[in-house]
């Protein structure tokens, strides 16, 4: 039986509209995925009932978020832990990352699912007096204490570095100086000001390729504690000319949500692996793209994913910062958390027609796993915005 739900516009019109409810099948890997290291940067689940103020105090969900990990590693993913999807940063802060880091490696551990773990200065606050050195021992405390619990480190973007530094050879000397005290190999993690206003100018310019010529004198320098670099910055022609200028032994990872396919499947000089928040959102279609990919079938590949870019664009639509608002909802929608609240009040940080746009890309995606709840808990929000 067809259902129609009437679901507003950007324009503030209420329009009908038939799920599609095409039930599509996710088979899980029966052996891990190969062509490709998929991490996916995954979200953090609030507890609803806390008697917290949500604007200031936060409260997790721990069986709910671990549960979610535990989701994506049965898809054959890796998980990129306490990373901006997380609300890193934006709400989750670095007592609360310490909690999730610990417990999430452990997870990791009785599971054999493959995770790393973002290190950063956000227990630093970005004010203008902030010093380099101040930076440099932030990140040597964010980084010892996830090796000092065994997980491999994501060197993050830095609010203070940002703020602290004044020429490209500061950014030089505060990596420099990390990278020469890390135990393995890290991903550096280049973030967007789109995703981040506060990182403007990263690596000591506005410009990026100049700006890309410091990170890939730093990549050069410390080539053998340099796993590979993440990317984020939707701009898929500048991520292939930096992938074709790193050094042999250091891998790409896409942060690029809105030209993912594109630049996982490659082209006759390289590809990029991922580091992505919508592969949290769309986990069952990248694992299923990237196993067709495992065995040569690049046509399955973009078939799977090509109906997943419009929706992973939607969700990472100006201002891309608020992108894990969406994140969480389809994570509702698919059952994975039992309410659509998060850290900070969130939730509304999208309109009513945004989340709508949503469901209704979704769908056609294939990625609505249960159409019947899922039009349920979309009548729901509609209900609470005054559409019956």
């Amino acid at each position: 039986m067809s259902i129609t739900l009437k679901l507003p516009t950007v324009s503030g019109a209420l329009e009908p509209y038939q799920v599609r409810g095409e039930r599509r099948d996710w088979p899980k890997p029966a052996e891990p995925i190969r062509s490709r290291i998929a991490y996916s940067a995954a979200h953090v689940v609030c507890d609803p009932l806390a008697n917290v103020d949500p604007t200031t105090e936060l409260a997790i969900d721990w069986d709910a978020t671990l549960g979610y990990r535990h989701h994506l590693w049965s898809y054959g993913l890796a998980v990129a832990e306490a990373m901006d999807t997380a609300q890193r940063g934006m709400g989750l802060d670095w007592v609360a990352s310490q909690e999730l880091i610990r417990r999430s490696l452990a997870e990791a551990k009785a599971v054999g699912g493959i995770i790393a773990c973002g290190a950063g200065t956000d227990h630093l606050a970005p004010v203008e007096s902030v010093t380099l050195e101040q930076v440099e021992h932030a990140y040597r405390e964010q980084c010892a204490f996830i090796e000092g619990h065994g997980g491999r480190v994501i060197l993050m973007a830095s609010r203070a570095l940002a703020r602290a530094a004044r020429m490209p050879d500061d950014y030089l000397r505060v990596y420099g100086s990390i990278l020469r005290q890390v135990e393995r190999p890290v991903i550096l993690h280049w973030l967007g000001e789109m995703f981040d206003p506060a990182l403007r100018g990263y690596w000591g310019s506005a410009n990026t390729d100049a700006a890309m010529d410091v990170c890939l004198s730093l990549i050069r320098e410390y080539e053998a504690k340099i796993d590979g670099i993440k990317i984020s910055l939707l701009d898929a022609d500048q991520e292939i000319e930096m992938r074709r200028r790193l050094p042999a032994g250091v891998k790409m990872y896409t942060g690029d949500d809105f030209n993912y396919d594109r630049l996982i499947l490659g082209d006759e000089h390289g590809f990029s692996h991922a580091l992505l928040g919508i592969f949290d959102a769309i986990a069952p279609a990248a694992s299923c793209a990237l196993q067709a990919l495992d065995v040569g079938d690049t046509a399955t590949f973009n078939l799977i994913l090509a109906p997943t870019v419009p929706l992973s664009r939607h969700i990472f639509q100006a201002p891309t910062y608020s992108y894990k608002t969406g994140i969480v909802f389809l994570a509702y929608l698919n059952n994975h958390q039992s309410h659509f609240r998060m850290i900070g009040g969130k939730e509304s940080a999208r309109s009513v027609a945004h989340l709508a746009e949503l469901f209704r890309l979704a769908d056609v995606a294939g990625l609505l796993i249960d159409t019947d709840l899922a039009t349920e808990r979309m009548a729901r929000v509609l209900a609470v915005a005054g559409i019956t």
